[in-house]
């Protein structure tokens, strides 16, 4: 079993910036990538950021790539996404993933353990 559990959400300004963070704890050997996923009303979810266990293997959604940094830090075991000049778009409850098999990692469907989800609201 897995247990993630998402910190550093909240309410910042358009062009401010946040870190997420999603600390991993349980049977983390098992797994194979970790994922930021965000979810807006009335919106599907979408894949942010992923990353491999190792953070060897990194993916980014294209319209995020350049604000956003994916990261891992083994000895936290712990993975955080670092978000620069937000946008009110970015506005969003964001979750954490993770999956213990290879997969294509944008696919939220191939993820088996998820957060709470933290929000982010992004004011001009």
């Amino acid at each position: 079993q897995v247990q993630l559990v998402e910190s550093g959400g909240g309410l910042v300004q358009a062009g401010g910036s946040l870190r997420l963070s999603c600390a991993a704890s349980g049977h983390t050997f098992r797994l194979h990538a970790m994922g930021w996923f965000r979810q807006a009303p009335g919106k599907e979810r979408e894949c942010v950021a992923a990353t491999s266990w190792s953070g060897g293997n990194k993916v980014y959604a294209d319209s995020e790539k350049g604000r956003f940094t994916v990261s891992r830090d083994n000895a936290k075991n712990t993975m955080y996404l670092q978000m620069n000049s937000l946008k009110p778009e970015d506005t969003a409850v964001y979750y954490c993933a993770a999956a213990v098999v290879p997969m294509t990692m944008r696919d939220a469907t191939n993820y088996n353990y998820w957060g709470q989800g933290t929000q982010v609201t992004v004011f001009s």
